[in-house]
């Protein structure tokens, strides 16, 4: 895997960095490669549970208007 060195940034960029780290409880290492990965490839989707799917559903309706109705068959 590469290996990326950034020199010469602020003290206050890094206090941030290391703090954000804390926060997340990653390594400051770590927290710069989630920083960069988000800003130049985006956030990853985030999977959701079925019950989250479920919830998210929006109403539209009432359980009766979705029961089967019963048709006789007459031959």
């Amino acid at each position: 895997m590469p290996l990326l060195i950034v020199r010469q940034i602020e003290e206050k960029v890094v206090k941030k960095l290391k703090q954000q780290a804390g926060a997340h409880g990653v390594s400051m290492e770590e927290e710069h490669r989630r920083i960069l990965r988000q800003a130049l490839v985006g956030l990853p989707k985030k999977r959701r549970s079925f019950k989250e799917l479920l919830l998210a559903m929006p109403n539209v309706g009432e359980d009766r208007d979705f029961l089967l109705q019963q048709r006789s068959c007459m031959i």
